[in-house]
């Protein structure tokens, strides 16, 4: 049971009783609100009811909240009802009604805080969608990890998810790819190439697919001109990439199941099938551009051109989608691709983008709307830039020069796990320093090591309780007599976990995914306290001496704890800790 839906549905039926009555009339109460108190100390939960029905009642907040909180105590499962501030409502719950929520968590094992509330709509996640130019660095581990827990987090609360990557094959970048796989292949075949030209991208790992060029074709293209191996060349290093990018998200336990190509979509005809679209509508015209006022404008151009009506669909200029040599733009290409996930039945959609295109989210949303006649809607999630750093200092990296951290360098360095769940440590729109020292260290600081080290405390209390004779099944445990847990520190983390649904189902419908791991460190913080007060007080371990019901009570809400941080780390794809060395 969500504690916090099952309210919501009690304070409807009671202003309901209320209208019955005649106290209050008929009121619509779906904008009423059940949530935790800012306070604590003010009770378990608190509604807005009284402050949003007011001018529906017709009546003062406070008349209203008195009413409301006069039915409220004698609800069975309430224990004190107060009034705060202006007519918010607070509830303070009995203990047999957070109990209750413990045997919820026990009975629902893996599946706790699963929900139905997506409705098995269609979702589809792009994520990563780096150009397909180098090995994934650190700075893409962000958007992946983002990405592929979003999409989890969704699965979990009933949508039916796509994860997508979307390959930029086309265009200038991957011509320069091909020119500099070409100088690595003349390279492997003893020719001297002098320095790597400006612009052309210097990696080292271009000299594998050299040395895979010629395995493939000899000296076919040594001297040839470039109009013959140049289409051919940018295929072969365009797939070298690519199988590079799988097997790195697949080592930081990422699989993608759809790979769109830029370059077939365009040479499909899907640009022009999209843009036929708009034309229909009206949403296509020749004009020019005014001069931009204040910044620039980096796609404007003193020029008659063809331009979509952005500014329709709340963009602030209208965009261009040919360029001066009649070539589409990326900006059309991108309205393509789409446009064809919406004809394969997509009408969510969710891109994750880096930092550096937060400039092209409104032109972008403009085109969904009017390309899918405001019928699917695009969220755009922006990861910040990722500082890598080591005891505090900055991991120097240049682009140019061709010298950085890959991906696979970091997941090599402080393992997959770690670098998935501290990528969601903090929200993706802020930027993020990751420590290789810290995210290795084993303290609270380390988020990561935290949460294990209390999903481990917990297996470690079961491993003891069977070594005491006292081993209890999960089944067991079910069916528990749980009118023993009395103390203020064992009620507290049963209302921490009674909180798990809620918290799954407002990150997944915010798309914020780092709400799990702010929770999960909660809860092992919560533990770990509960667990040093055992240390301090002996009646408080979760193993008693011949109290075999309080033990098993106890063993019930250690096996709930370790549930609850095994399903969040579940859905970071982390394997919980089973004990730490």
């Amino acid at each position: 049971m969500d504690a916090f839906k099952y309210f919501s549905a009690e304070i409807a039926a009671a202003l309901g009783r209320l209208a019955e009555s005649g106290a209050l009339p008929k009121l619509d109460a779906s904008a009423v609100t059940v949530e935790p108190p800012r306070d604590p100390s003010h009770g378990d939960l608190a509604t807005n009811a009284a402050l949003i029905l007011t001018k529906q009642a017709g009546k003062k907040p406070s008349d209203i909240a008195e009413l409301l909180a006069a039915e409220l105590r004698q609800h069975k499962d309430v224990a004190e009802v107060t009034i705060a501030g202006p007519g918010f409502v607070n509830l303070r719950l009995a203990d047999d009604f957070w109990r209750a929520r413990l045997g919820d968590v026990l009975a629902a094992g893996a599946k706790y805080g699963d929900s139905k509330v997506g409705a098995q709509r269609k979702v589809s996640v792009e994520y990563v969608s780096a150009n397909p130019t180098g090995p994934l660095t650190v700075g893409h581990a962000r958007g992946a990890v983002f990405g592929d827990v979003l999409a989890s987090l969704l699965e979990k609360v009933g949508y039916d998810v796509t994860r997508e990557y979307y390959i930029n094959d086309a265009g200038a970048q991957v011509d320069t790819l091909a020119r500099s796989a070409w100088l690595r292949y003349r390279e492997a075949l003893g020719d001297d190439i002098g320095e790597i030209p400006e612009g052309f991208y210097p990696g080292e790992y271009l000299k594998y697919v050299g040395r895979a060029l010629i395995e493939q074709y000899g000296e076919k293209f040594r001297t040839a001109p470039e109009a013959e191996w140049l289409p051919i060349i940018r295929r072969f290093a365009v797939a070298a990439q690519m199988e590079s990018v799988k097997l790195d998200l697949e080592a930081l336990g990422i699989h993608q199941d759809v790979f769109s190509s830029e370059r077939e979509l365009v040479e499909s005809g899907a640009v022009e099938r999209a843009l036929a679209s708009l034309e229909a509508n009206g949403l296509i015209y020749q004009g020019r551009l005014k001069p931009p006022k204040g910044k620039q404008v980096e796609d404007w151009e003193d020029r008659e051109q063809t331009l979509f009506r952005a500014t329709e669909f709340g963009d602030d200029v209208d965009r261009p989608l040919k360029k001066s040599d009649g070539s589409y733009t990326y900006f059309a290409n991108d309205i393509a691709y789409h446009h064809d996930k919406f004809m394969r039945g997509f009408t969510d959609m969710i891109d994750v983008w880096g930092a550096d295109h937060g400039g092209y989210i409104k032109r972008m949303q403009a085109a969904v709307a009017a390309v899918t006649g405001r019928q699917a809607s695009l969220d755009v999630k922006v990861c910040q830039i990722v500082r890598l750093m080591k005891g505090g200092e900055l991991v120097k990296m240049s682009k140019r020069s061709g010298v950085f951290v890959t991906l696979r360098d970091l997941i090599d360095d402080v393992g997959k796990d770690v670098v998935r769940f501290l990528m969601l440590t903090r929200k993706n729109d802020a930027p993020f320093d990751f420590d290789l020292v810290k995210a290795t260290e084993q303290s609270r600081d380390n988020p990561v090591w935290y949460v294990q080290y209390a999903h481990a405390r917990t297996r470690s209390v079961m491993r003891q309780a069977a070594q005491a004779g006292l081993a209890a099944t999960p089944a067991e445990l079910v069916q528990a007599d749980l009118a023993p847990l009395t103390d203020s520190g064992e009620l507290a983390l049963v209302r921490q976990m009674a909180s798990w649904p809620r918290t799954v189902e407002a990150a997944a419908l915010a798309h914020e995914p780092h709400r799990l791991a702010f929770y999960l460190y909660d809860l092992a913080s919560a533990f770990h306290a509960h667990w040093n007060r055992g240390k301090d007080d002996a009646s408080l371990r979760f193993i008693v001496e011949g109290n075999a019901a309080l033990t098993k009570a106890r063993l019930a809400l250690v096996q709930a704890v370790g549930g609850v941080i095994s399903a969040g780390l579940a859905v970071f794809n982390v394997k919980p800790a089973e004990e730490m060395r």
